[in-house]
């Protein structure tokens, strides 16, 4: 018998655990280890935000799904990883602290064959001074998060139907941010709930981001085909900005947030404020406080993890120059290089470099939006995990593992611009692959017809109808594994 340890239980690694246990069967053992009780449908979090959604909603408790299926469910954190074992403990293992009201601070030793990294990220707010809910700005990154930031809206909303003028800011608040789709998406959701609310007219908006251009949602923009004819992500979505009226800074690297004032720099090196009575900013991401021991407990931490704390996998960590960048330097099994019986999933692994170019302001300030690892992408690398890990259970460690390259994967993506059956929108994107495949695809790096953008009312109609489906196959029910990641 196998164990197989999943650590995290977001779309990444849940999706590692319900096909780990429909594939491996009772014959092998599936332990996951999250330090939270409840699985969150993140992508809905923006309808939390804006009070469209309540917590409830987009949650549910993990440990009744895990009972059910055989799972068992440890609520701890990671802590360390020890794949060598150790002087009294011979398997690889991996150090928990239990976060659960039964257990709280208990420290447990969890021994595993294999082991799947689906932490997700740290949500770094510390790196920008005055960041986050403990500062000065919401977030819509947790449930609890969104929560708060739909209560803060709603405060905003009863100061304009008093007739007070209010200026508010959506975007991301460090120039190494990822998900500025979310951020896009939440700025629209907002707007659209100034208008329900009958106070458009007294709310500057303004968004704020990393990108160079709208647009570029951290994949280097796309290109669209359709009906023969060609327009980008980027007049698409700047259309888009016109036609609400928000306004956008864009290069931007937040410096640091003050009560109602947000300190931004340029990529020209020009330093300005924006001043606010709202502002929902993204934090960058790293990854989580875990460390690694060899069997003598020397750290080995740089050995399995990038500086950036995500894990290393078999991508290209060179450091070429971004202009030498190829496809094929993006990760095909998300194995560990030292350790195969390890993989990195979803966000948790570390990625070779920009999907978007990169950018430096004279005064050295790094700005460039990070690679998006999350969604769909994640869930095709969970149940890949398990697909490998099977191939190795079954034929021995010289099996042909599964593989899905960023570089040779779709992606679908749904982003609210506002809900409501009849009222509400969508902007629609596909794009294939992920990664641009500038050899395959010499003009634009991607396939034409297979990338598309639409703006309607039946893109939130999909939206709204994967939320349902997507809970209904977290929480495996009847079928779940026919809905596709």
């Amino acid at each position: 018998m196998a164990r197989v340890v999943i650590l995290g239980a977001g779309v990444a690694g849940h999706t590692a655990a319900l096909h780990a246990k429909r594939m491996l069967g009772k014959e092998h053992e599936i332990i996951v280890v999250s330090p939270n009780s409840k699985y969150n449908w993140i992508p809905s979090n923006i309808w939390v935000g804006v009070g469209k959604m309540t917590a409830s909603q987009v949650t549910f408790l993990l440990a009744p799904v895990y009972k059910k299926l055989g799972i068992t469910f440890h609520q701890a954190l990671a802590q360390s990883i020890h794949p060598e074992g150790s002087s009294t403990i011979q398997s690889g293992f991996v150090q928990v602290k239990y976060t659960s009201a039964e257990k709280q601070g208990e420290i447990e030793n969890i021994e595993y064959d294999f082991l799947v990294n689906a932490t997700g990220p740290k949500l770094n707010f510390a790196a920008t001074p005055g960041l986050g809910p403990d500062g000065n700005t919401v977030s819509v990154c947790t449930f609890g998060h969104a929560t708060d930031a739909a209560q803060s809206l709603e405060k905003v909303i009863a100061e304009m139907k008093s007739g007070k003028r209010q200026a508010v800011v959506v975007g991301v608040g460090h120039g190494t941010c990822t998900c500025e789709g979310a951020a896009f998406e939440y700025t629209f959701n907002v707007e659209h709930e100034f208008r329900a609310a009958g106070v458009r007219e007294l709310a500057d908006i303004t968004y704020i981001t990393n990108e160079y251009e709208l647009g570029d949602f951290g994949v280097g923009g796309m290109v669209f085909s359709q009906r023969g004819f060609q327009t980008t992500s980027k007049l698409w979505t700047e259309s888009l900005f016109r036609e609400r009226n928000i306004q956008a800074v864009l290069g931007a690297h937040v410096e640091k947030v003050e009560p109602n004032e947000i300190h931004y720099e340029l990529v020209d090196g020009s330093k300005d404020v924006l001043k606010f009575d709202f502002a929902m900013l993204l934090p960058p991401f790293r990854g989580v406080d875990l460390q690694a021991f060899d069997k003598a407990g020397n750290d080995i931490s740089s050995s399995l993890f990038a500086p950036s704390g995500f894990m290393k996998v078999d991508a290209d960590y060179s450091g070429k120059p971004y202009e030498e960048w190829l496809a094929s330097d993006w990760p095909l099994t998300y194995r560990n290089p030292l350790y195969p019986n390890i993989f990195a999933v979803g966000i948790a692994f570390a990625p070779p470099h920009q999907i978007s170019k990169p950018r430096k302001s004279p005064n050295g300030t790094l700005i460039a939006p990070s690679p998006p690892r999350t969604g769909m992408p994640s869930g095709i690398m969970g149940k890949l995990s398990i697909i490998s890990i099977k191939a190795l259970l079954d034929s021995g460690p010289d099996a042909r593992v599964g593989t899905a390259s960023m570089a040779e994967m779709g992606a679908a993506c749904v982003a609210s611009a506002g809900s409501g059956l009849r009222a509400g929108s969508a902007a629609s994107m596909t794009m294939y692959p992920v990664v641009p495949d500038y050899v395959t695809y010499p003009n634009s790096g991607r396939s034409l017809s297979d990338t598309y953008g639409e703006i309607g009312l039946a893109g939130h109609w999909i939206k709204l109808a994967l939320h349902y489906l997507f809970i209904y196959k977290a929480k495996a029910r009847f079928g779940w594994f026919l809905i596709p990641e």
